[in-house]
């Protein structure tokens, strides 16, 4: 064979190579859920964990890859995990929550989460759906673009992960393999905030359904698992990240917290926000963000002060009339070649009850609409929803009080179904839901006039009712907080779907007036938006993915009393849009 033809040959081989290695790969994880002692706050304490760790492993994959996830249980807790943002188009068998789309996987059982990830890059997170688990339970995933493809902004030198929720063990982050390394040249920080209980969350919480009563606030917030040292017993059990002046940083932050939203601020250094909810934004300079329970921002740090040691510091809002751990976690931003003798200086965070920033802030945010990322508006409305969030009481003869306390959306209190709802609906099965969910709530009032306090039962069915939209319909929901017992904020999260929050405000929704100021060139687009305390929040969103979708507000203590729906997405047209057969692993009930 002559020379050219080998010459020809090896690069054709090549660009074989090279066009396997851009293809969409399948990324296999291994999750083993089991208990293992945590000491944080000078308590020591097994808690449920993934693979030993707290918070669990990062998953690192790639737009258009798929990810094959083996969840075993080994805990003496029924598990099941919801992939937090990840769309799941025609899949919900793998979206996660226990008895909406599948039954959970039992003790000394296995599942495995077949996810294809399609035209979705950025920063997303995974976490326990069932009970109180999530409190430690949970891990962040970094979603890379496609190979080849750039983010719309400046490529930052380093990226890390900041996971602000419950605390966890340090977890050494790696690339996952060579392509990887080769492709990133980063180290990635994803910052997880959460809260920690020295006492055991499943008794704290069970005890608190039998008084009829929450149960006891958390004892701490952490980042990455770690109180910082505000805390006893905390000097090593601090987060710290080492940065070199003049290097710009991605920080990828997650509120993996249970019931808080949080700002989060670095001392002496401004951020640039360039993405929320693994959704491009238009970039914006703050001194501090705002962050819901559920939602991620993606922020750029320039590591431009005076070489020194600056604490990362997260601290909850609430700007309502009730109890919140006021706490604040800190983690250290250190430059290198500084000693750790260095005393670290606090960042000025918002006050706890700024509503002010919190709207401002929220109000910044915009996508970014750009020729390669547009934002696709549905500018026509098919269905138009009006739902009211209410907390009240229903009576409990073995509580306290006599009475227990409940959530509801339109004066419905969702009640769990014994078999998942998405098998019922693929399968037809009678009896396990209805779909005469109310578009609005039975009676109009003065949603957020002066407290009410009488007549506050909930109405309560023996299934629960859902939604029914049409396929490829655009569906408007207006989210109206009311002072049913208290005003108070909610951060609302839609499984399956991305949505565009259109207008926002305070007090009640006018539909005359409101719909005019709506912003429908430029919204954010989110899965997960919080409603302000005493006010509304109006979302858009294209119903082109079927299966049976949860919303739910994502403060765990009012999920647990029933503010919670879902809708039933009826298939479209043909096999290519209807929900696809359920895996042969399917967990039973």
């Amino acid at each position: 064979m002559a020379k050219r033809d080998v010459l020809h040959l090896s690069i054709c081989f090549l660009f074989v190579l090279l066009l396997g290695l851009m293809e969409a790969d399948v990324k296999t994880y291994q999750f083993d859920v089991q208990v293992k002692n945590v000491s944080r706050l000078c308590h020591s304490k097994p808690i449920v964990t993934v693979n030993g760790m707290f918070p669990g492993p990062t998953i690192y994959v790639r737009e258009g890859d798929r990810l094959l996830i083996n969840v075993t249980n080994h805990a003496q807790y029924n598990m099941s995990i919801h992939w937090h943002g990840l769309k799941q188009y025609r899949n919900g068998w793998a979206d996660g929550p226990a008895y909406i789309t599948q039954c959970p996987v039992q003790t000394g059982k296995s599942y495995t989460y077949d996810i294809n990830v399609t035209e979705q890059r950025g920063t997303l997170w995974w976490h326990a759906h069932i009970f109180w688990l999530r409190a430690t339970v949970y891990g962040a995933i970094v979603i890379m673009p496609k190979q080849g493809t750039p983010y719309p902004f400046p490529r930052p030198d380093f990226e890390y992960n900041l996971v602000l929720g419950n605390s966890m063990l340090q977890q050494t982050i790696k690339q996952p393999d060579c392509a990887y390394n080769i492709i990133m040249l980063y180290i990635f920080f994803c910052g997880k905030i959460g809260e920690w209980w020295n006492d055991d969350v499943e008794e704290l919480v069970k005890q608190g359904n039998q008084l009829g009563l929450p149960p006891k606030m958390s004892d701490a917030h952490t980042i990455n698992g770690k109180p910082g040292p505000l805390f006893p017993c905390s000097e090593k059990h601090t987060y710290v990240i080492e940065v070199e002046q003049g290097k710009t940083y991605m920080l990828r932050i997650v509120n993996a917290a249970l019931n808080d939203e949080l700002f989060f601020a670095i001392s002496d250094h401004n951020m640039t926000v360039v993405e929320i909810d693994a959704v491009y934004t238009k970039p914006f300079s703050t001194n501090a963000i705002l962050i819901a329970p559920g939602q991620t921002t993606n922020v750029l740090l320039r590591a431009n002060q005076l070489p020194g040691r600056y604490f990362m510091a997260a601290r909850p809002f609430n700007d309502a009339p009730i109890s919140v751990d006021n706490k604040t976690a800190t983690a250290i931003l250190q430059y290198k070649g500084i000693p750790n003798t260095i005393i670290p200086t606090l960042p000025q965070l918002p006050s706890p009850n700024n509503t002010l920033f919190a709207l401002n802030y929220n109000a910044k945010l915009k996508s970014l609409n750009s020729p390669r990322f547009p934002a696709n508006v549905p500018l026509k409305v098919d269905r138009r929803l009006f739902y009211t969030i209410g907390l009240g009481m229903n009576p409990c003869p073995s509580c306290q009080n006599g009475t227990r306390l409940a959530a509801s959306l339109n004066n419905i209190t969702f009640v769990m179904p014994e078999k998942a709802l998405l098998q019922a609906h693929h399968s037809s099965l009678k009896g396990v839901f209805t779909t005469d969910f109310p578009d609005r709530p039975p009676m109009p009032f003065n949603y957020t006039g002066a407290p009410l306090t009488a007549n506050l039962r909930m109405t309560q069915s023996k299934v629960p009712r859902l939604s029914k939209i049409a396929f490829n319909s655009t569906v408007e929901l207006v989210l109206q907080d009311t002072n049913l017992l208290a005003v108070e904020s909610h951060p609302f999260h839609l499984h399956g779907y991305n949505f565009f929050v259109v207008g926002t405000g305070v007090g009640n929704f006018n539909p005359k007036k409101d719909p005019a100021k709506f912003n429908l060139v430029d919204p954010p687009e989110r899965n997960t938006v919080g409603v302000p305390t005493g006010g509304w929040t109006a979302i858009r969103f294209r119903a082109d993915n079927p299966g049976v979708w949860f919303m739910h507000c994502h403060l765990e203590l009012h999920t647990g009393w029933g503010l919670k729906m879902a809708f039933v997405v009826e298939d479209g047209p043909d096999s290519d849009h209807s929900v696809l057969p359920p895996p042969k692993d399917y967990p039973p009930c």
